[in-house]
C-alpha cells in the first residue's frame, strides 16, 4: 500500500474538554488510486490530508506512507519526507506574486536540487497547457491558470503522492472541469491522487470515495451510483 493509516485519532485539550478532528480511521490507499475524500466542513478531511501529508502529528495511531512510519521521523525528516514523496494542491493557490508562472515552478525545483531545473518547469507548464504563459506574474493570469500553475508545481518533482485540498473550490464550473482532467490524468500516469472536498458531484469520478463525519469514516467504497466520466459532471 502506498498510503496505510491504523487507528489514527487527533485531538486538541481545550481546558477539560477534549475535541476530535480525527478519530480512529484506518484505511489503505494504494498506487494509481484516485481517491476524493468527502464531507461537511468541520467533518475532519483537511486534517486526514496534513496527517498524509506529514503537515501535522497524530495523537494516536500510525501512519504509513510509501513505507514511511512517519511518526518515527524527526522534524527534519519530516521536512525530506515531504520534498520527496508528496506533493500538494491548495484552494488558495499559493502563488509567489513577485514570481513568474516559470519562476514558481522552477522554485520548488531548485528546493529540491533537481537537475536543469529550467528544462523541467518549461515541460510541466507546457503539460497542463500554460507554454505561451510562461513568463507571466500571478495577477496575469486567471484563476484556473494560476491553479494550473500550483498543479504544474506540483507535478514538477514527480513525487509518487499527490494531494489537492478543494483544488476547484475558487473556480468556475468549466474552468474546475479542466483541472480535474489534469489531476484524474495523473492517477492513470500511477500517481495516487487525493482530493478533498465538499462536493458531491466530484465524487462520482473516483475511483473510490471515503465519507467523513465528525471525524470518523462513514462510508469508505466507490460512487454510490458507479463512476461517472468527467463530461457527466455538473454544478
Amino acid at each position: 500500500m502506498m498510503i496505510a493509516l491504523q487507528d489514527v485519532s487527533k485531538y486538541y485539550d481545550m481546558g477539560a474538554v477534549r475535541v476530535h478532528a480525527l478519530q480512529d480511521v484506518t484505511l489503505e490507499i494504494g498506487e494509481g488510486e484516485f481517491v476524493v475524500v468527502l464531507g461537511p466542513s468541520g467533518s475532519g478531511k483537511t486534517t486526514l490530508l496534513n496527517m498524509i501529508g506529514a503537515l501535522d502529528v497524530v495523537s494516536s495511531g500510525k501512519v504509513q506512507i510509501n513505507g514511511h512510519d512517519l511518526s518515527s521521523l524527526s522534524t527534519g525528516e519530516r521536512f525530506t519526507f515531504r520534498r520527496q514523496t508528496v506533493s500538494f494542491i491548495f484552494q488558495t493557490f499559493n502563488l509567489f506574486p513577485s514570481l513568474t508562472a516559470l519562476e514558481n515552478v522552477q522554485f520548488v525545483l531548485d528546493l529540491a536540487h533537481v537537475p536543469h531545473s529550467i528544462d523541467r518547469a518549461l515541460e510541466v507548464l507546457n503539460n497542463v497547457g500554460l507554454g505561451e504563459r510562461v513568463n507571466h506574474f500571478p495577477h496575469e493570469l486567471s484563476g484556473g491558470e494560476q491553479q494550473r500553475v500550483a498543479i504544474a508545481r506540483a507535478l514538477a518533482t514527480g513525487n509518487p503522492v499527490l494531494l489537492a485540498d478543494e483544488p476547484t473550490g475558487e473556480l468556475d464550473f468549466q474552468t474546475g472541469v479542466q483541472i480535474l482532467e489534469l489531476l484524474q490524468a495523473q492517477a492513470g500516469d500511477g500517481k495516487t491522487v487525493i482530493v478533498v472536498t465538499h462536493n458531491r458531484e466530484i465524487s462520482r469520478i473516483a475511483d473510490r470515495v471515503i465519507e467523513l463525519s465528525s471525524g470518523r469514516v462513514v462510508r469508505d467504497g466507490a460512487p454510490r451510483e458507479g463512476k461517472a466520466a468527467i463530461a457527466d459532471l455538473q454544478w
